[in-house]
Parts: C-alpha cells; structure tokens; sequence
C-alpha cells in the first residue's frame, strides 16, 4: 500500500533574531568574564545560522525586538526559568504555531477537515494534556472521532518517525487520511551558564513547526494533483557504542542537549556502509538520489555526511540554507527542507535524513 504526501506546509514565530544580537542576549545568561564572552561569541559565529525564530521575542519599538523570558544571570548558580515555567509557555505557544502549519497543509491539500481520519503529533520540546493534538481538533474542527497518535522526544529526526507512522495507519486502513504534525519551541531550553555544548546548542536551536496530509495512492477522495511524492520505505541504524554522543534529558530549569565532539566521527565511520546497503534493498544507489534532505543539526553535522559520502558542497545547499534562515528546529526542519525542494522542484527521489540521540540514523525514501 503506497502512501503519498498530498499536503505541505510550514510556520515560524511572528519574530526573528540574527545570530549577532542573540549571541548578545546570550552572553548575558552564559557568561561570566570578557574570556567566556570572546568565545560564545566565536561559537555563535560558527553555527551557520544567520538568523532564526523564538516565540519569546516581543516587539519593543518599531525597530527593536526583546524578550523578557530569559533575565540576566544573577551569578553562577543562576540556571534561569524551572523547566515547569517554560512547560507552561509551551502549552500556550505550541498549539498556536501547530495550527498555522496544520492549517496551510490542509489548504494545500485540496481536501475537506472531514475527511482527515487520524492525527500524528510530534515533539520533543514540551509535554502536556490535554495538548497539541486537542488543540488541533478543537481549533480545525476536526472530526471528533479522529484517531490520535503521538511522537515525542526523539529529536531531530522525529518527523521521519511520525511519518512511518502515518504510513504504518494507511497500510492498515486503505482510507485513512492523516494528518501529521511537528512542532518544536526550543527556544523555551536555552540553558543558563558556560557549558561549550550547551552553548553550541544554543546557538543553533529555534522554534518552528511543519505539517503533512498522508493517505493512500489508492484513496480517491484526494486529488492526485497535490501529490509531492510517495513514502517508499524508512528504516533506522543505531551506531554501536554511541550512547552519550548526544543527548536529551529534562532537568530541573528545562531540557538539556548535550552534543559531543566525537558525533561527526561517528557518522563519518558508520553512514555510508549503512545507506549503501539500504538504498540497495530499495532499488536505489547514492548517485540515483536526487534530492538529499538531510537535517541540520549543525554546520558540522552537514560538513560530516558530506566527507562520509564525498559530496560536493553544492549537494546539501538546501540544508544549509535552511539552517541559515531558520536555525535547527529540531523534528520540524527537514519538512522545510522538503517544502523547499518541491518549491525548486529538485528531482525525485528524495532522501531525509536525520540524527538523534542513540546515536541513530533515520533514514525516508521520497518517490
């Protein structure tokens, strides 16, 4: 049973940052001396993200942007908002970014609420219940008999995660139409002291959301005109060994990242034997993939599975570019990425690709 994506779409907060004036606001909660301020600053510079949303900006002026989330450090033992205060923000800012992009994928879609018969949420960035999927019946009215279903906290590579599981409804139920959503507000984690990987997490890290229609080829109440591909396969790969490479833990003053310096070795050492292999069980070669929509977690992440598959710096610009424009928004990034490459109309097939904490690779087959 063949699944397609017959619906895409994307939101951001109302406000973004460059990289310059959040590594100021940074350096007021991080740092403790010019030495420490000298090298966030370094770091910041080198995350390869330009400029990025938060749904803690508020607008001060007509050309100032501020937040008050996040005071300065009242000394070193200063981690700043407990995790239960930023869980409350969530509840209220989620649900309002799901729905947008909810809402421009139902449009794109060519499809009825009606018709949508089960919901695959997905984040790692907040918790609670009643949440995003009641807030998104409630707000999209929703059949009241729509089955949900949610992903958490499986990082970045959680859309793909959401999609197999969307797959896996249409497989058992030909007429299934599913609506799966992302939404990550990691903003609401910045990290409060002088950690270096805590800092290069928060320099990357932003909020954002996207949103897909899943049903089957089969299914005739939706257009095959808005079809932007079909979910061939997915598959996974947990790096030996890898278990503190990154991570994600829920502290006391929110969720904590840590992302080790041995994590672009490691995919280095373990991606291409892996996808060589898989692409192989499907019909395909790494030179007959056509799009390559690979998360990213960083510049250096991206860097990595180029020296892992000896591409060329032109095979990932999308990412890059994503990453430049809107920071890493964890789950929800490769869906831009995705939006981005039916925008250009980049040649099928279509490979997503992410990382998360295990170390595990996730993999999705576009046609």
């Amino acid at each position: 049973m063949s699944a397609t994506i017959r619906g895409l779409g994307t939101a951001i907060p109302l406000r973004n940052i460059d990289i310059r004036k959040a590594a100021q606001y940074a350096s007021l909660v991080s740092c403790e001396d010019s030495s420490q301020e000298r090298k966030l600053l370094a770091l910041y510079r080198r995350s390869g993200v330009k400029t990025r949303g938060s749904v803690l900006l508020e607008p001060c002026d007509e050309n100032v942007i501020t937040q008050s989330f996040y005071p300065p450090s009242t000394g070193p033992t200063d981690r700043g908002p407990a995790t239960s205060v930023r869980g409350d923000r969530f509840a209220i800012e989620a649900p309002l970014l799901a729905i947008k992009s909810a809402q421009k994928t139902i449009d794109s879609s060519g499809i009825s609420t009606e018709q949508i018969t089960h919901l695959v949420t997905v984040s790692c960035t907040g918790f609670n219940a009643p949440g995003i999927d009641i807030a998104l019946i409630d707000d999209l009215q929703l059949p009241l008999t729509t089955q949900r279903v949610q992903v958490g906290f499986m990082g970045c590579h959680g859309s793909i995660n959401g999609m197999r599981a969307a797959r896996g409804l249409v497989a058992a139920d030909p007429e299934a139409v599913v609506l799966m959503t992302s939404v990550e507000l990691c903003s609401l984690h910045y990290q409060y002291g002088f950690d270096a990987d805590r800092i290069v997490s928060g320099a990357l890290f932003a909020d954002g959301s996207g949103s897909l229609i899943i049903a089957s080829e089969s299914n005739e109440q939706i257009p095959l005109g808005h079809s932007l591909g079909t979910i061939v396969a997915t598959g996974s790969c947990l790096i030996p060994d890898s278990r503190d490479a990154m991570t994600w833990r829920i502290g006391d003053n929110g969720f904590e990242m840590t992302l080790s310096a041995t994590v672009p070795g490691l995919i280095e050492n373990y991606l291409r034997q892996f996808l060589t292999t898989w692409l192989k069980q499907h019909g395909e070669s790494i030179d007959s993939i056509g799009g390559w929509a690979v998360h990213p977690g960083g510049a250096r992440i991206l860097t990595s599975v180029e020296s892992a598959m000896e591409f060329d710096d032109t095979m990932l610009s999308v990412s890059r570019d994503v990453l430049g424009k809107h920071g890493n928004m964890s789950s929800a990034t490769m869906l831009f990425i995705l939006e981005d490459f039916a925008k250009i109309q980049r040649p099928k097939p279509w490979l997503m690709l992410g990382f998360g904490p295990g170390l595990e690779i996730e993999v999705a087959l576009l046609r």
